[in-house]
């Protein structure tokens, strides 16, 4: 059985590829060197290791900063980075470019019918859910309580006991963990692990992360059909994968029926999404899926973004100078943090170079045209690239290898402390349109918050003076963490309030 489907899924591919080549060639279509049968197989293989700066350079190289990606034993591919079509592909035609099957098939094991992983009414559905309680006044009240009781009672007596000792720490690692029990008690109403990196991670941690490294594996294989035999016979990675998302579902679902037993007994707060969702009469499995969407899309976004942004701080002291005179002369609490404009800036200038997302795919379901005039056939595979797009000389300028946050501001006298609105399909990095991240808001605070608050008080120096490694996953990291030592901030230059 394993035989027949791995020889009618290549015999498939042959046939789409041939097809490609020919139509590429009556088009023009950029994109790396392509044969007949095979595609751009050799140089996707050669460049494996290196997908996100083989795709940037290309797609720099294109006219119109779109290329196709055609090889043996993966479906068409279009990747881009121009804005036009960025739009069209969110928000213009939005109809005709859902996640599509493949995409689904890749996360479902993970994901199940959570909100970033179903279309159609199952999305509509959860999404007006989720939309309601985000703006619902009571959430936000309790989501900005649980921030600064996190940062004020967990996070910093940690930095504070670092820098006692100016002993070593993996700040992405303490971030993640911050951020991961933000997240938890947000959605779930429980505390789930110690910030102290050298203290053991939480199994459901764990689980996360092998289930999401394993799922990004399976988008990036040369070959679908590897990954999906290896599903079939139970082994390797696959066999990896189902006890990873066994041990997320057993301790999820062991969540739901604690709360549900607490509500029942009248004992509990009911300011968490997870009791939201189980008063408004959701099933267990929707109710499972959902929460896990949410954790992770919550848990390594903020904390990579931050951990960048102070990497990059490091390497300009100056600009960390301007940033925590902002922030020592504004309120400690929620109240001063819309004034905090240049740290937001940093925040947005360090995403445009390390987005916690390095791409999206959607799928076709009918044949299309991009505004760019790129053919788009049913089922391809179409993929807009925020790395990319935050290298395009095109949309940034010569100076889009530099870490600049005053790019981010109105450049005229009169408004030049105001901050630029930057079109989103030029800048996707919490997607728009009608999937618009909803929680963009919430991270900005929780960014903003955290940041301010270790740098006023804090001085972090990485112990390395390598460039750390940018790794693309579901959600992208810094390989090997950031190790950095604390040190006190000198107290005369941070009282200023």
């Amino acid at each position: 059985m394993s035989l027949l489907l791995l020889y009618l899924s290549l015999l498939f591919s042959l046939i789409t590829t041939i097809i490609s080549f020919h139509h590429r060639r009556r088009h023009a279509i950029s994109g790396p060197p392509t044969y007949p049968i095979i595609g751009c197989l050799i140089s996707f293989y050669k460049n494996r290791r290196r997908l996100l700066d083989w795709y940037t350079a290309l797609l720099s190289q294109s006219p119109t900063n779109t290329i196709v990606i055609t090889r043996l034993g993966a479906r068409r591919t279009i990747v881009t980075a121009n804005p036009s079509n960025v739009e069209y592909i969110l928000k213009t035609n939005f109809p005709n470019y859902p996640k599509g099957k493949p995409f689904t098939d890749i996360l479902g094991d993970f994901l199940g019918y959570g909100i970033f992983n179903v279309d159609g009414d199952a999305w509509r559905a959860q999404r007006k859910l989720v939309s309601h309680e985000f703006t619902a006044r009571s959430l936000k009240e309790f989501f900005i309580t649980t921030l600064e009781e996190e940062v004020e009672k967990e996070l910093v007596p940690m930095m504070e006991s670092l820098a006692e000792t100016e002993k070593v720490v993996d700040l992405q690692e303490l971030l993640r963990r911050l951020t991961f029990n933000m997240v938890c008690r947000v959605s779930l109403g429980v505390e789930r692990c110690c910030l102290d990196p050298k203290e053991p991670e939480q199994p459901l941690s764990k689980a996360f992360d092998a289930a999401s490294t394993i799922c990004a594996r399976r988008g990036a294989a040369p070959l679908v059909v590897v990954w999906k035999v290896k599903r079939l016979l139970g082994v390797g990675s696959e066999k990896e994968l189902k006890e990873a998302v066994g041990e997320v579902h057993k301790e999820v679902s062991e969540m739901i029926a604690i709360k549900k037993e607490v509500m029942g007994n009248n004992n509990g707060d009911d300011q968490d999404l997870l009791s939201r969702l189980i008063a408004a009469g959701y099933e267990e499995v929707e109710i499972r899926d959902i929460v896990i969407s949410l954790i992770m899309a919550g848990r390594d976004t903020t904390s990579a973004a931050m951990t960048w942004l102070f990497w990059l701080l490091s390497c300009h002291r100056g600009m960390e100078s301007a940033v925590v005179e902002e922030a020592t002369r504004t309120a400690t609490r929620m109240e001063g943090l819309e004034d905090m404009k240049l740290l937001k800036a940093c925040l947005c200038e360090s995403m445009r170079l390390y987005p916690p997302v390095v791409w999206d795919s959607k799928h076709a379901v009918v044949d299309d045209l991009l505004p760019d005039n790129t053919p788009v056939r049913a089922g391809d595979r179409v993929t807009y690239f925020p790395y990319g797009m935050g290298r395009m000389e095109g949309l940034w300028g010569k100076d889009w290898f530099e870490f600049r946050p005053e790019r981010w501001f109105v450049d005229n006298e009169e408004n030049s402390c105001e901050l630029k609105r930057v079109c989103p399909y030029k800048y996707p990095i919490f997607q728009a349109g009608p999937r618009v991240c909803l929680g963009k808001e919430m991270a900005f605070v929780q960014m903003t918050y955290v940041v301010a608050s270790i740098l006023r008080r804090f001085e972090i120096r990485p112990v390395s003076q390598k460039r750390p490694v940018y790794v693309p996953l579901l959600t992208a990291h810094m390989a090997g963490g950031l190790n950095v030592v604390v040190k006190r901030r000198c107290q005369s230059k941070t009282e200023t309030r």
